[in-house]
């Protein structure tokens, strides 16, 4: 009787996607994978991230070296995201003033993200070295939406804008909030039969999972 398959055996064998979920602040939890997948020399057709795994899948997938990513996420502390809308600054310093405010501005965050992404010469997705796709929850229809083409640094900032926290990202005229809103996993991304890689963050909150449309109703009642 022959032994069975490591993971690492199956994903040899064919093609394969990279999925990262959601996971509030945890995208660092995702570079472990990615690590393991470099050291194990296997790469991925493409890279699906929604929330959290946008950010570490899109920089990833745009060539920055794993170990530098974990480096860069794990040390990440308050200060270098805490930008809060309620301060003067922000307020004048709006980018769209038709679009809802957050708690958090997220000009930081925008600004981690350009500063990593130049050092890789990325500024779109269809750039990236590794197919990407960021999954973001767009609010007027109430649905997923699956971006593959077009600036990086705002679909990976809509994926991530979590409500309340940051106000949502205006992407060809449409408002685009957190993707883990109707899709945490980002499965929308992928065929009926494609072989995939999930890597899923559990979601730890005690308040009730809501869909999209669920939140809609709370929303106008």
């Amino acid at each position: 009787m022959s032994a069975p398959r490591s993971h690492g055996e199956w994903l040899a064998e064919q093609p394969f996607t990279l999925v990262l979920s959601a996971g509030f602040f945890g995208f660092y939890a995702h570079t472990g994978v990615l690590l393991a997948l470099e050291q194990s020399g296997l790469r991925p057709r493409r890279v699906v991230g929604t929330s959290a795994g946008a950010i570490a899948g899109g920089m990833w997938a745009a060539g920055l070296p794993a170990s530098q990513l974990a480096a860069t996420l794990a040390s990440l502390r308050r200060d270098d995201f805490w930008d809060p809308t309620w301060s003067r600054q922000s307020r004048e310093a709006r980018d769209d003033p038709g679009t809802p405010l957050g708690l958090l501005r997220g000009r930081k965050l925008d600004e981690l993200l350009a500063t990593s992404l130049a050092e890789v010469g990325v500024e779109h997705i269809e750039d990236c070295p590794l197919p990407f796709a960021a999954v973001t929850h767009e609010l007027r229809r109430r649905r997923p939406v699956v971006h593959e083409r077009g600036p990086i640094r705002p679909a990976i900032r809509a994926s991530a804008a979590l409500p309340v926290m940051f106000g949502p990202v205006r992407i060809a005229g449409s408002l685009h909030a957190d993707g883990g809103i109707s899709d945490r996993p980002g499965f929308t991304a992928l065929a009926d039969d494609e072989r995939c890689l999930y890597h899923h963050l559990p979601h730890r909150s005690r308040w009730p999972r809501l869909s999209g449309d669920e939140l809609a109703e709370r929303r106008d009642t």
